[in-house]
């Protein structure tokens, strides 16, 4: 979609952090957005941000676990901009800590919203990204924790290896249809998520239930948590996420890839896939004699 100029986006966790920075991003190309959050606050603050632009943009308060919700909110922007051409399923909560000690309720919460509200978003836009036959693209936002997993993390990985599984198949269904699809694996960005618990509703557990801290692993070494503490200092700004966005978007790139310092960490893991299957390789050939 090289010129999306007047094509309408959709995008869910829209009020703050990343999916604001897509907002500015698509804006800022002509586009027409709708932004889609469960945060009263931050819908109000971006109306007020674009209402002082000639940005064409509507918010829209949903919760992405909601089915019939979601549904609405598409019926809703499909009203005020008659198609929708871009989905960003972007919406995402973070719990940290050992499997020892989670509960149900965060894996409820965590897996309702990062895994669940994108298989929503899929459900209520394919038909309609590929029914106008105007082309189209999904941005799906799982993280680096989508493709390395990382000790303390255990719902979090769950949820966004499953995104990346996710968009990976689809990108193969979707391509028929002239739609594409991109899946999102930053690292640390400055954005809201560690403070997530903030919109966790009391059904499960409400904002005193979890909290997102991995300094506080008992089993992470002092090292360790310089290391993260340093990723953290050094947290990109949402703004250059929201261009590299656009631009897959534009380019009809799957993979986007902010933070190359996890190179290591994902070929690491590859090289330890391709030398299993050698040794599984070997076992079975020893099997066979």
């Amino acid at each position: 979609m090289k010129d999306v100029a007047g094509k309408v986006a959709f995008i869910t966790g829209g009020a703050s952090g990343l999916g604001l920075a897509m907002a500015r991003s698509f804006t800022g190309a002509g586009m027409k957005v709708a932004i889609a959050d469960v945060q009263d606050d931050a819908l109000a603050a971006a109306r007020e941000e674009f209402s002082e632009s000639n940005a064409n943009v509507i918010t829209i308060k949903v919760d992405v676990t909601d089915r019939d919700a979601l549904e609405e909110a598409a019926k809703e922007t499909e009203a005020a901009f008659e198609k929708v051409h871009v989905v960003c399923n972007n919406a995402g909560v973070a719990v940290s800590g050992n499997v020892k000690d989670h509960t149900y309720k965060d894996w409820d919460w965590v897996m309702g919203v990062n895994l669940d509200g994108v298989i929503n978003g899929m459900q209520v836009f394919s038909n309609r990204l590929i029914s106008h036959g105007e082309g189209g693209h999904f941005v799906n936002t799982a993280s680096m924790a989508g493709l390395i997993g990382m000790q303390g993390l255990s719902i979090y990985n769950t949820s966004k290896f499953a995104v990346v599984g996710m968009s990976e198949a689809i990108a193969g269904d979707l391509a028929h249809f002239g739609v594409g699809v991109s899946v999102l694996c930053p690292g640390f960005v400055a954005t809201g998520i560690y403070t997530s618990e903030r919109n966790r509703p009391q059904q499960l557990g409400g904002a005193a239930a979890s909290v997102f801290d991995l300094s506080k692993d008992e089993f992470r070494t002092e090292e360790e948590i310089a290391s993260m503490q340093q990723s953290l200092d050094g947290m990109l700004e949402p703004s250059l996420i929201g261009d590299m966005v656009l631009h897959a978007v534009q380019e009809n790139e799957f993979w986007i890839l902010s933070h190359p310092e996890f190179r290591e960490g994902t070929q690491a893991r590859a090289q330890g896939i391709s030398d299993a299957f050698d040794r599984w390789a070997a076992f079975r050939a020893d099997y066979d004699k």
